[in-house]
């Protein structure tokens, strides 16, 4: 008679660790681009997929009595994953923005919970004696253990939360960065990135609703439904997982990594009255004369470098002046030679994504979304309009 060693909800468990060292394989031996980036990655994936193999073996219904017998040495060995797949997914995110990225000695500080975890589990659990180890697996009961561990289970979601918004922090910060030095930033794809530090953020708020749920069902009384929640996070990491996997398998990101680890836009600003009258003049004059905007790919260093200017001083000539980043800047003179174009009717058999290329956007939606910002209405409606001035201006005539 064949024994049940799975159930489910164990093969979600199992899949989606599966499903994570396989990534995490393919990111060291396939993807050789941005190896820093890859190792961390591969490093978080490897403990995203330990959290589910320490669920499998600390609850799983027939699993543990199987584990238990191999050796109690296993229980907790993967509990680790859950102090350290934050900290990697945040050395992640900055190796993707940051150029030249290391890990400096105040890195080391996001170790510190982990380091104190293992002290604790090595003095009280690993250095026991086999039969002292077997007994407590043995004897455990949630509401039996130290009630001190359920805060210790909240701090580390906890934990785990506070730097899943530092990701999305740092990821705000990268978004303000480009749009002040790139005037495209279509190709630089953050989307995957934001889907990463996003999807995982639920993950763990969710978890630490949970551990709030059993400290206060274990050390306050409070019955609550803990087990049940505890098996939806664990089917929607499976779900985020298979997700952000498939999406990054057939997605290219491209990075424009920011050169200092901190912004510094405060730290180079100028007074107002320093701005000097010869500077506008001279950068109005190069965009009206010149039309740089019409290169896609105009960046804040390539235009300074055009007006023989620094790239600190134009921009902050642009923030200061004109009121806006660089890539509002520049893509407000392109939806205004886009319009002179719709008023040509030289212009009138052109389709509307030759037009968009002329004027140095590369994108359609993002061409229409800020010539409507701007004017009022899509590039096809202000044509229309335009065509019909123009009908009744010769039927005046």
């Amino acid at each position: 008679m064949y024994q049940v060693i799975f159930n489910t909800h164990d093969v979600v468990l199992l899949m989606t660790a599966y499903q994570c060292i396989l990534f995490a394989i393919l990111l060291l031996t396939i993807k050789r681009e941005k190896a820093i980036s890859n190792i961390f990655l591969a490093l978080f994936l490897l403990q995203q997929a330990a959290i589910p193999l320490d669920i499998l073996i600390s609850f799983g219904a027939e699993f543990r009595h199987i584990a238990l017998s191999w050796s109690p040495n296993l229980f907790y060995v993967f509990g680790f994953g859950y102090w350290l797949e934050a900290p990697f997914l945040l050395w992640y995110t900055r190796s993707l923005i940051y150029k030249d990225y290391r890990l400096t000695k105040m890195d080391a500080i996001y170790l510190i919970p982990f380091l104190c975890y293992l002290v604790h589990q090595i003095l009280f659990y690993y250095r026991l004696e086999w039969s002292d180890k077997l007994h407590i697996q043995q004897a455990y009961n949630l509401f039996l253990a130290p009630h001190y561990m359920n805060y210790v289970t909240l701090f580390r979601e906890l934990f785990r939360a506070a730097l899943g918004v530092m990701c999305i922090i740092e990821i705000r910060r990268y978004s303000q960065h480009i749009k002040t030095n790139f005037s495209d930033i279509e190709r630089l794809d953050l989307t995957w990135l934001k889907m990463l530090s996003i999807g995982f953020l639920i993950i763990r708020g969710w978890a630490v609703l949970v551990g709030l749920l059993i400290l206060l069902s274990v050390s306050f009384g409070i019955s609550t439904n803990f087990e049940v929640m505890g098996l939806l996070g664990n089917y929607t990491t499976f779900v985020m997982v298979s997700i952000l996997i498939f999406f990054g398998l057939g997605h290219s990101s491209v990075f424009e990594g920011m050169e200092a680890r901190h912004s510094s836009a405060g730290r180079n600003e100028l007074p107002k009255d320093r701005i000097k009258d010869e500077q506008i003049k001279s950068l109005t004059d190069f965009m009206e004369q010149q039309k740089p905007y019409l290169v896609p790919a105009l960046t804040l260093d390539k235009l300074a470098t055009q007006l023989k200017m620094q790239p600190r001083v134009l921009s902050h000539l642009i923030n200061r002046h004109f009121d806006c980043n660089f890539f509002e800047f520049i893509n407000a003179y392109r939806v205004d030679e886009a319009k002179r174009l719709l008023n040509d009717p030289a212009n009138e058999a052109r389709n509307m994504l030759a037009v968009m290329y002329d004027v140095g956007f590369n994108s359609k939606a993002t061409f229409n979304t800020l010539f409507k910002k701007k004017v009022g209405m899509t590039p096809t409606e202000y044509r229309k309009q335009a065509l019909l001035r123009q009908q009744q201006d010769n039927t005046g005539l």
